[in-house]
This record gives structure tokens, C-alpha cells and sequence, in this order.
């Protein structure tokens, strides 16, 4: 799926939200809430806002990665490793994994195998800051699932109810079902309201 098609017009309710029966991430689960009238929801995207345990919606980032050599708003991987990008609740500091490319979406899952020094050796050290100077921002994050795993992979589920991945670590399946999504946005709005795209990942 290309990352363009994502954005085709559907017809909007206006007393809709978000809530249209797609599983988001385990890793997000009870620190997001709904988004009311969303605009363009695809039928298999799961999109939430992210809010803290203490009720915070304004977050700084920090990250392993770089920004994107022509698009700098973007986060992305480097050449050792994936990116892996964490939010920080600006008033308790608390932090919410955001995205890891060595565990998440469907490559790093059952595609792409990673040593334990591009695992372990991802210091998230750097500070998001767009380039206005802010880096205090609401975040929005989108999931699409379009991968069917029920057809591709039930009948290697072991009686447990568990898969095994490529790294060999062995997984609930219902929980591989939500975090080996095949694409990533996440989009940030600043404290003037102005929003753009952070992160773009094909994952499949």
C-alpha cells in the first residue's frame, strides 16, 4: 500500500470519532484517546490522540534516529539501526514509547532480523524541535493494519495462542495482530496550532 493511498476521500459523519473497531497498538493501549469528526478515517486505520496517565495531551519528544535529508520534519532511521521514539509528559516527565523499528509493524516482526547491538544501542538522546523552536507538542498517531493475519499466519499458532517472529521469540498472536501494523503516521501539533507530519513508515 503506498503511503499515498491512505488519504482517499470518504464520506464524514459529524457526530463521528475514531472508534471504528480497529485494535491500535498494545504498547499505546489506556494513554490515547478518541478523536472526534475525524477527517478521511480509512476503514482498517486505527487514529487516536495521545494523553498522558495525568491527563496531559502536550508532550516533548525524544528520539533515536535523524531527520529526513529533504523532509526535516521527519524522524527516521539511521544507517546502524531503526528509529525508536519516545513522548514525555511535560508535567510528571513520565514517558510513552512511541514507535521501535527493531519490534514494531510487520518487517521488523517477520522480515528484518536485528542483532542485539542495533536492539540495545539506540540511545534516544535527541530532543525534537521543529522549526519554529518549539518542542512541546499535542501528537496524533495513526495505524493502518491491511495485512490479513488470520489467512497468512493462523496455522502456525501454537496451542498457546502464540507465534513465532524471526527473532525467534515466541509472541501472543493477538498481540502481534496490533503491533505488526504495515504502516505508521504520527503527526504534531505545536503549541501555535500548527501541525505537521513527524513520522512516515512503511512497514510491510
Amino acid at each position: 500500500m503506498g503511503i499515498f493511498d491512505i488519504f482517499k476521500k470518504e464520506k464524514s459523519n459529524s457526530n463521528s470519532t475514531t472508534e471504528n473497531g480497529v485494535l491500535g497498538p498494545t504498547f499505546l493501549e489506556g494513554n490515547v484517546e478518541h478523536i472526534s469528526n475525524p477527517k478521511k478515517l480509512h476503514s482498517h486505520e486505527w487514529r487516536r490522540k495521545l494523553k498522558s496517565k495525568t491527563g496531559e495531551t502536550f508532550f516533548e519528544i525524544k528520539y533515536y534516529g535523524q531527520l529526513h535529508s529533504d523532509y526535516k520534519n521527519l524522524i527516521v532511521e539511521t544507517d546502524f539501526a531503526p528509529a525508536k521514539i519516545i513522548a514525555i509528559d511535560t508535567n510528571d516527565k513520565s514517558e510513552y514509547l512511541l514507535f521501535d523499528g527493531c519490534n514494531h509493524g510487520y518487517n521488523a516482526m517477520f522480515c528484518d532480523k536485528y542483532s542485539d547491538e542495533q536492539i540495545n544501542n539506540r540511545i534516544t538522546d535527541k530532543i525534537y524541535i521543529d522549526e519554529e523552536g518549539n518542542s512541546k507538542f499535542e501528537l496524533i498517531i495513526s495505524t493502518y493494519n491491511g495485512i490479513d493475519y488470520e489467512d497468512e499466519f493462523r496455522d502456525e499458532v501454537d496451542s498457546n495462542g502464540e507465534i513465532e517472529l524471526i527473532s525467534e521469540k515466541k509472541i501472543d498472536f493477538e498481540k502481534v495482530k496490533r503491533n505488526g501494523f504495515d504502516t505508521l503516521q504520527i503527526w504534531a501539533i505545536n503549541e501555535n496550532e500548527i501541525k505537521l507530519e513527524i513520522v512516515s513508515e512503511e512497514l510491510a
